[in-house]
């Protein structure tokens, strides 16, 4: 495996990322979701480098992308956007197909929304823009949309502890034995890191910004029709397989397919889902 692991500056932002492959061929940009970061994909990059260009960037107050204080940085979506639109433009990325989980939908919708001309294809992991894939798991997050007081914003603090990242790791997997506890050490590792917590808890703030684009981002879906693949955790207890099955509500030619497991489904089918891009990717990237 040939990886290699880098930082560039971002307007002054230090933006660490992951890159494989040879960048004469087709790109595929990986957006990681919470509370991970690009080593998310360490088990996936193996299986498309020799076919793809690769690029992995951790998001602002991920993993090892400089985590500015919240005085100098306003984490929003929306800024969150604007740096990985930056990131591809520094790396001179014209056109690439997107691979979006969690947080990473969010961000590589919208990004899909500002710069249609510049997606090849989508790859979304458990990575939701449909009412309908919000589960119950969200209520203690709406309250506090809701109303945003300090006692609510700190009873999502429980979000951000290590026995909650288990369960996001290990929640509808058959045998959580193979779910590799390094990757959850790690994000535990990152949320952890002085200041970080209320960065999260700015974000959970936030995410109501992205359902309320939930329609602007379909209104793409219909208008452009990219290719889509969802490939689907379908234990997820956060985005439930009807927000997968909705992408054909927009697209109707999207790829659907489901895999044993939750949330992490790279964890436990990172060869099956591997196997689908591919196919998904040889038929309409090349």
């Amino acid at each position: 495996m040939s990886v290699r692991f880098n930082s560039v500056d971002v307007d002054g932002l230090k933006v660490f990322y992951r890159e494989a492959g040879n960048r004469a061929r087709p790109t595929v940009l990986l957006l990681h979701g919470f509370p991970s970061a690009s080593h998310m994909f360490r088990d996936l990059i193996p299986q498309l480098e020799d076919d793809y260009h690769i690029v992995a960037p951790d998001l602002p107050g991920f993993g090892m992308t400089e985590q500015p204080a919240r005085d100098k940085f306003t984490y929003t979506f929306e800024n969150l956007v604007d740096v990985v639109d930056r990131f591809t433009e520094v790396l001179d990325l014209k056109r690439f197909a997107l691979y979006v989980f969690d947080y990473g939908a969010p961000v590589g919708f919208r990004l899909a929304v500002k710069h249609p001309e510049r997606i090849t294809a989508i790859v979304t992991q458990n990575g939701n823009t449909y009412l309908e894939g919000v589960s119950e798991a969200f209520a203690p997050v709406q309250v506090y949309w809701k109303e945003p007081t300090q006692t609510n914003r700190d009873a999502l603090r429980g979000f951000l502890a290590p026995q909650t990242t288990l369960f996001q790791y290990t929640h509808g997997v058959a045998d959580p034995s193979l779910v590799s506890p390094d990757g959850r050490n790690l994000d535990d590792f990152y949320l952890a890191r002085p200041g970080n917590d209320e960065i999260q808890l700015d974000l959970l703030l936030d995410y109501q910004s992205n359902v309320a684009l939930y329609g602007m981002i379909q209104t793409y879906l219909r208008e452009h029709s990219p290719p889509v693949l969802a490939v689907w955790g379908k234990n997820d207890p956060f985005f439930i397989p009807a927000g997968a099955e909705a992408f054909k509500r927009d697209v109707p030619s999207a790829d659907i397919r489901f895999v044993d497991s939750g949330h992490f489904a790279l964890e436990t089918h990172a060869l099956e889902i591997g196997a689908a891009m591919r196919e998904f990717l040889g038929e309409h990237v090349g």
